[in-house]
């Protein structure tokens, strides 16, 4: 790859977004609620006791409904992330995420559209214009 002056200002422009991001509200929000949230006793012990749960719940989903203990397993994990998601250090993390997620995903569009606006973009954890589903289109969706 032959690196010219264009290649240069490109790669000066992407440094300066992302000091640009590194610096933004978001990302300081993100950063201290991060902080907050993994040195908050309470949080972590929230965390790992729905990790806890979550392992029984992989193993009972492998049988799904004919595994002796669902029902069992699914009230306890809804009960250890209801539980978990009132933790008030894993809400306020969980809020400056989506925040911040945002902006990152702005920041992708504009570039994206900047070249093209045929560029699908990521959205709330999906693309787009795409239905997610995996299927090309056979559902009906509208998949380009």
């Amino acid at each position: 790859m032959i690196v010219n002056q264009d290649m240069m200002e490109l790669l000066d422009k992407a440094d300066q977004i992302s000091d640009m991001i590194l610096q933004s509200e978001a990302y300081r929000t993100y950063k201290q609620a991060h902080n907050h949230l993994v040195h908050d006793q309470e949080a972590q012990e929230l965390i790992q006791a729905f990790v806890h749960i979550k392992e029984a719940y992989d193993e009972v989903q492998r049988f799904g409904r004919y595994h002796p203990d669902y029902n069992n397993i699914m009230k306890k994990v809804r009960a250890k992330k209801r539980q978990m998601d009132l933790n008030e250090k894993v809400a306020t993390f969980k809020v400056a995420e989506r925040q911040f997620q945002k902006l990152l995903d702005d920041i992708s569009e504009i570039i994206a559209h900047s070249v093209s606006e045929q560029i699908m973009v990521p959205k709330d954890g999906i693309i787009d214009g795409a239905c997610g589903c995996g299927s090309g289109g056979s559902c009906g969706c509208q998949a380009s």
